[in-house]
């Protein structure tokens, strides 16, 4: 039973941590490009590096946050218009070599010995440098520990052999589960009554609204249910604490508003044209080129959000976002479902945690004769990629996906 609560331990705290919240945030701007736009981009890790480095430099240099995050931002922007500006005329693999290319420009010059007085060179900006003006912001007590849930929270539960923490973690795995199936099966219930509808008509408001309202109330179940499964204890306000946590998935929370707002407006349906002809909307008297810079910008400009998400409790280390970030990100993105709001919610939960619970049972139950604790961690990424081409072959819809939506114009 301990290695087992020790395997909820890690996926829990994997699952949680701001990182995860960082990488949700990318994966939603390469929603932008890849699920909506049809831009094959293999550097959102450009991104979100350019957007940690213009934060994490900005704050070491003294400038005040709000100006720091306008920095980060500002850099993915530019970087956007150095890379649409050549590039966005291509298609398909000539338009990912150079995007990937692009990216490696940017952690290689992170990398460089004659900028470590800025980046830090290969060993990366240690968070010291940069952090402090993040947790003067906190409203929480700067030495106080919070635990979720709170102690006594089991003690409602009936007196009997699965009473107590033991049966409150297994009552908190079944409404987890329970309540994520949930949720996906209201999503899709919702899109098989859209395909019943005529071409160009919509479903009710009130309809919409229960069921975004459903929906939004399992997420609300789920999130507790994580926390019955297996406590946490943390710091609430120091660099890897409740605070940080509680800004990034509040970040979360508003990078999905923000693009669902931006992919069911005008805006967004042109995108899905481009996607799947742009000769079309061209032929419509729309500058494609001008709405494709404008996808890349505003993906972009999520990665960049997200890469000054994912170094607020660690350090800007330009390895850490190199090409098996965005691999990464690719995965959950086809994971959850491209073209789908909370697919990349969805599928970078269910990556990330999975990868740990792939690792910690093969570190616990395979011995080190056969596979060493080094090993196992190489063997999580292995097992990984072949859900992946599983995923890609039998259902490369996704969970939450639609085979429609996969029609590329690439």
């Amino acid at each position: 039973m301990d290695t087992i609560i020790g395997i909820l331990e890690a996926m829990l705290r994997t699952a949680v941590n701001p990182a995860t919240a960082g990488v949700v945030i990318a994966v939603i701007g390469l929603n932008i490009h890849f699920g909506f736009t049809g831009l094959l981009n293999m550097g959102q890790a450009g991104f979100m590096l350019l957007g940690a480095y213009g934060f994490a430099i900005s704050l070491d240099q003294g400038l005040p946050f709000p100006v720091a995050i306008l920095v980060g931002l500002l850099a993915a922007v530019l970087f956007a218009v150095l890379l649409g500006a050549p590039t966005l005329k291509l298609r398909g693999d000539y338009l990912a070599i150079v995007t990937i290319s692009a990216a490696e420009i940017i952690r290689y010059v992170g990398r460089l010995s004659n900028l470590s007085e800025y980046t830090g060179g290969s060993q990366g900006l240690r968070g010291a440098r940069y952090q402090e003006p993040f947790i003067n912001l906190s409203f929480l007590s700067e030495d106080g520990r919070w635990t979720l849930p709170p102690e006594g929270l089991y003690s409602w539960l009936p007196s009997s052999m699965w009473a107590g923490e033991t049966g409150g973690r297994i009552l908190g795995l079944v409404v987890l589960v329970a309540a994520v199936a949930g949720a996906i099966f209201l999503i899709k219930g919702q899109r098989n009554r859209q395909k019943e509808l005529k071409p160009g008509s919509d479903l009710p408001f009130a309809q919409r609204l229960r069921t975004g309202l459903a929906v939004s109330g399992l997420i609300f179940v789920a999130v507790i249910a994580v926390f019955y499964i297996l406590p946490l204890t943390l710091d609430q306000t120091k660099s890897n604490g409740w605070w940080v946590r509680l800004v990034a998935w509040s970040m979360v929370g508003i990078s999905l508003l923000v693009a669902m707002l931006l992919v069911r407006s005008p805006w967004g349906r042109l995108l899905r044209g481009i996607r799947e002809d742009e000769d079309a909307v061209r032929s419509l008297g729309k500058n494609v080129f001008a709405l494709k810079m404008q996808a890349l910008i505003i993906g972009g400009a999520f990665a960049a959000i997200g890469g000054m998400v994912y170094v607020l409790p660690s350090t800007v280390q330009p390895d850490n976002m190199g090409r098996s970030m965005t691999f990464f990100i690719y995965t959950a993105l086809l994971l959850g479902g491209a073209a789908t709001i909370l697919g990349p919610l969805l599928g970078t939960l269910i990556f990330y945690p999975g990868r740990i619970l792939i690792r910690e049972v093969a570190d616990a139950y395979i011995p080190d004769s056969i596979m060493s604790s080094s090993q196992t961690d190489q063997f999580s990424f292995i097992v990984v990629g072949v859900v992946l081409m599983l995923l890609v072959i039998f259902r490369p819809q996704g969970i939450l996906g639609n085979k429609r939506e996969l029609r590329f114009n690439v």
